[in-house]
């Protein structure tokens, strides 16, 4: 029993301005259309059969994107488990919940491959040629992570020293884990040839994991059990849904698991990946994946080069064009521009603590955002208006809501709308309207087979999204 679980959490900050709080990494869309996440939902299948199980650790603000996406991948013969994190508690809270999860229903014996939701890897079978073999180690009672043979002198990743060997594929012992080191020391570490980079993708059995973290981190490991005690299972058509206890979650310490565990642990093991492996931790990460021109200029959108080398342009809409510049990254949103030297990519972060720091929407949201039902997008606003353009999707339903402070006008321009305002409900067809006054009790319904797309012009003294009484809910979004 192989069961592959994906830790999809974190914000990328240093992908922003198109990563963000309320839409990861994991969510970002790549060169050929796929997100990360989708890609990273087709890897883990290449490793089971048909019916076999897939777990996302995710956050629970994240459990509908994540659930659509794992829908796009059209893997509806297998089986998808999501483990909801109310906060971030970081990987060794999550593996915990997860292993003890997965024991009470498969065993001490099945197999957990944790991988990463925002890791990019193109060699599917080297991938599974080295997870054949950490599932082999695993199965003799190792914790396994998977190393990458380092073919740079990288000061970005943290690296891992192997030590005496353990079968015949190149499978060691692990000496130590080694934190992102300088340039001189990161040459050593190559020219060496006994060093790996740390990918943080791990194997062990459930019965493993519990055993060494009752060892080594107890106090975690019964936090972790009263957490799966308190925590609701819910179940629906070929997927399972954990919710876990908050308050529970939340007294769980803030620590990975490497420092929980694996360099604790005396059994310990690493496996060497020979496959391709990027974990697209900056913006010349993704910059590699694009064609480049003569002049090493590579664009995701329309874009014009004029006397330009080096620079890297994407765009969400619209034109970019540069003059005489050099090494450049410019990234452009609805909401927000990024320009910034190449050479200081992994600065990018800085802008997104000063974001959140100033409590600026642009570090949290979009003007296009996700919600359970479909997406709404900002076209206008000003003081006592916004304008927005809603799209529901086929057989999905806003939530039985009053505002206090604001008034909406409805106007449908795609399909067909149900519309519950105050103890009325009636069908609005497209070039049809409607108006709901603050105060009235509405819900807005798409009972059709395609998409319901309306512009909505909301007027009021205050329009801030926490203007919202939830009365009823289908997604679980009533307090």
């Amino acid at each position: 029993m192989i069961i592959p679980v994906i830790l999809s959490g974190g914000a990328g900050t240093r992908l922003w301005p198109v990563s963000r709080e309320d839409h990861p990494k994991p969510f970002m869309r790549l060169p050929g259309g796929q997100t990360l996440l989708e890609k990273t939902y087709l890897r883990a299948a290449s490793l089971i059969a048909e019916g076999g199980e897939i777990v996302t650790v995710t956050n629970r603000e994240h459990y509908f994107e994540s659930r659509d996406h794992f829908a796009s991948t059209k893997l509806g013969h297998h089986q998808a488990r999501f483990l909801l994190e109310p906060q971030g508690r970081n990987t060794a809270s999550a593996l915990a919940v997860a292993a003890l999860v997965l024991a009470e229903e498969q065993g001490d014996d099945a197999v957990m491959v944790v991988m990463a939701a925002d890791h990019l890897i193109h060699d599917l079978p080297g991938f599974k040629v080295a997870t054949e073999q950490a599932v082999a180690l695993a199965r003799q009672g190792y914790l396994v992570t998977y190393g990458i043979r380092p073919t740079a002198p990288e000061t970005g990743f943290g690296y891992i020293e192997a030590g005496e060997g353990l079968d015949e594929r190149g499978g060691c012992r692990v000496l130590r884990f080694v934190e992102k080191p300088d340039q001189v020391t990161a040459q050593e570490y190559l020219e060496s040839g006994c060093f790996l980079w740390n990918s943080g993708m791990f194997c062990f059995t459930t019965g493993g994991l519990i055993s060494q973290l009752q060892e080594h981190a107890p106090e975690l490991l019964e936090l972790a059990r009263a957490c799966v005690a308190q925590s609701p299972r819910s179940t629906g058509a070929n997927s399972q849904m954990h919710e876990l206890h908050a308050q529970s979650f939340a007294a769980m310490p803030d620590i990975s698991i490497d420092y929980a565990l694996m360099e604790r642990s005396a059994k310990v093991a690493v496996v060497p990946g020979i496959f391709d492996w990027n974990d697209i931790g900056s913006w010349t990460a993704l910059r590699d994946l694009v064609a480049c021109d003569a002049e090493q200029n590579r664009a995701q959108c329309d874009a014009i080069f004029i006397d330009s080398r080096n620079t890297f342009v994407q765009s969400q809409g619209r034109l970019v064009a540069t003059v005489g510049v050099d090494n450049l990254i410019v990234v452009e949103t609805a909401d927000a521009v990024l320009v910034a030297h190449a050479d200081r990519a992994q600065e990018v972060r800085q802008v997104a603590k000063r974001l959140k720091l100033q409590n600026h929407q642009a570090y949290r949201l979009h003007r296009t955002v996700s919600r359970p039902w479909g997406t709404y997008t900002v076209l206008e606003e000003g003081p006592r208006f916004k304008i927005k353009r809603i799209v529901v999707k086929p057989g999905a339903a806003l939530s039985l809501q009053m505002h206090h402070h604001r008034s909406e006008h409805w106007i449908v321009v795609q399909g067909m709308a149900k519309v519950v305002n105050g103890g009325e409900t009636r069908l609005i067809n497209t070039n049809e309207s409607t108006f709901i006054p603050a105060g009235h009790q509405h819900r807005l319904e798409n009972p059709g087979v395609i998409d319901l797309m309306m512009i909505e012009v909301q007027s009021g003294e205050y329009l801030g999204e926490d203007d919202i009484v939830r009365f009823e809910d289908q997604y679980g979004r009533v307090q």
